[in-house]
């Protein structure tokens, strides 16, 4: 536990820190450092060195308005957006994705993805094939929960309330993101907004408005560093005690800060100013969501970048339910929504993807866009789509795999594939061939058959690998 006290009410002493039996993510102080000191010297052959990001759209996207637009079905069918030509030659886009159609070229498009139910859950992150845990919880339990070099978690779930502390609580009625099923409680990913074992066991114990602070917070932690290097305390320290506070007060705690981040970058991520709240209909139930999505959607891609940078494996990154589109007292009308939804994930996504490629990073990092559903082919009578479990949207971008290219075909008007379905098995072993070598995975002693047997036998989506 690493404890700072920011004024005693009894004593009122001056402030002063307490480092005592210190965990991260509950691996305790000594166990900690042996990870680390074992990471600076072995290799992880295993372990690839690439990380995932999946980008939830939770409520269901449509497959249509999104990235197969069928302008040429019966008008009841088509994109209520129109569609928009992209860089791959005879392939369009929604109407509300330019910039995604202007990189086209640097994503894959399945169009024959079946999720396999029109139910509101969080498959595929969580379902019966991970066996009831996050994915994440999946590549912890292979890679281990902390990075054995920066220390930094290897599992974390991202919420708008990560970047923004106005916005709403997770939405969590329609499945936990921090289930880990058959793995055990350890695997749970972290998360930063409210808290977990690794931000419990970096306990800090200040007044509660400067903890309902976040940059406060952050703050903080950096007159904490600078109040002991001009203490000189850590010279009475031994060097564990020391690393340790370095470790903590150091890259963990920084890799979680986007005021690190250049104003430009952070500027370039920035998906607020592109719907406004007083430009959201307050007619709709849903009119909070709709605003927690565009205020912290692409400052969460951000955070998930800097993560993936420092060593996390797998971050699950969503935004309050806003992908429903039923046209009902909670929903917009599709047309309408997708000006909500549509337009930041365009915005979000395309940033992502260039601040990838300026970084050296588009090989090591895999973006997985989808959602649990997608939607009836058929525009209801007020304007909405309804669920539809025959056919749903994927993109895929990065990661070292081959990108501009559409993967599969749907029927004329949109509900399901006319081609082979791609299945959420499918996409699970896509995801471990990226992240692990799975001819070595299938041998490791120890490893629970459901990883070591069963996911490695599934087929990983055709035309993306080599």
């Amino acid at each position: 536990m690493l404890t700072i006290f920011d004024r005693d009410q009894r004593s009122n002493r001056r402030t002063f820190l307490k480092v005592g039996g210190l965990t991260l993510g509950g691996l305790a102080l000594s166990d900690l450092l042996a990870v680390k000191a074992r990471g600076e010297q072995e290799s992880r052959p295993l372990v690839r060195d690439k990380s995932v990001i999946f980008l939830f759209l939770h409520g269901g996207p449509s497959q249509i308005e999104t990235f197969d637009p069928k302008m040429t079905a019966p008008v009841e069918f088509r994109s209520a957006t129109g569609e928009v030509p992209t860089k791959i030659p005879g392939v369009t886009f929604g109407g509300t994705f330019p910039r995604l159609a202007r990189r086209a070229d640097k994503v894959s498009v399945v169009r024959s993805f079946v999720g396999g139910d029109g139910n509101h859950d969080i498959k595929p992150v969580v379902s019966r094939d991970t066996f009831g845990a996050n994915l994440g919880s999946v590549y912890a339990r292979v890679a281990g929960r902390i990075h054995p070099k920066t220390c930094i978690p290897t599992n974390v779930t991202l919420f708008p309330r990560a970047v923004d502390p106005s916005t709403q609580q997770a939405q969590l009625a329609f499945g936990r993101f921090n289930a880990t099923g058959i793995f055990g409680p350890s695997y749970a990913p972290f998360d930063p907004s409210v808290g977990g074992d690794l931000q419990n066991d970096m306990r800090l114990s200040m007044p509660l408005d400067r903890l309902s602070d976040r940059r406060r917070l952050l703050a903080g932690l950096d007159q904490v560093r600078w109040y002991l290097a001009e203490s000189r305390m850590l010279e009475g320290m031994d060097r564990v005690r020391e690393q340790a506070l370095s470790t903590v007060l150091g890259g963990v705690a920084d890799a979680f800060n986007l005021s690190r981040e250049h104003p430009s970058v952070l500027a370039r991520y920035d998906t607020a100013p592109l719907v406004r709240p007083e430009n959201i209909s307050r007619r709709w139930n849903n009119y909070n969501n709709y605003v927690d999505n565009a205020k912290s959607l692409g400052k969460l891609l951000l955070l998930a970048r800097r993560l993936c940078e420092r060593g996390c494996g797998f971050v699950t990154v969503t935004t309050n339910f806003v992908w429903d589109m039923h046209s009902d007292v909670n929903n917009a009308p599709v047309g309408e929504g997708m000006g909500y939804m549509g337009v930041p994930l365009d915005y979000a996504v395309s940033a992502f993807i260039d601040d990838l490629e300026a970084r050296g990073l588009s090989d090591k990092i895999l973006l997985v866009v989808c959602g649990e559903m997608g939607r009836t082919p058929r525009i209801n009578g007020k304007g909405g789509r309804d669920h539809w479990g025959g056919l749903s949207p994927l993109l895929l971008a990065g990661g070292g795999l081959r990108m501009g290219q559409v993967i599969g075909q749907s029927d004329r008007v949109g509900g399901s594939p006319s081609s082979t379905p791609i299945r959420i098995q499918n996409l699970i072993a896509t995801i471990l061939h990226t992240v692990f070598d799975v001819g070595q995975l299938r041998i490791v002693p120890g490893m629970p058959r459901e990883i070591a047997t069963t996911m490695t036998g599934w087929e990983p989506i055709a035309g993306l690998h080599g």
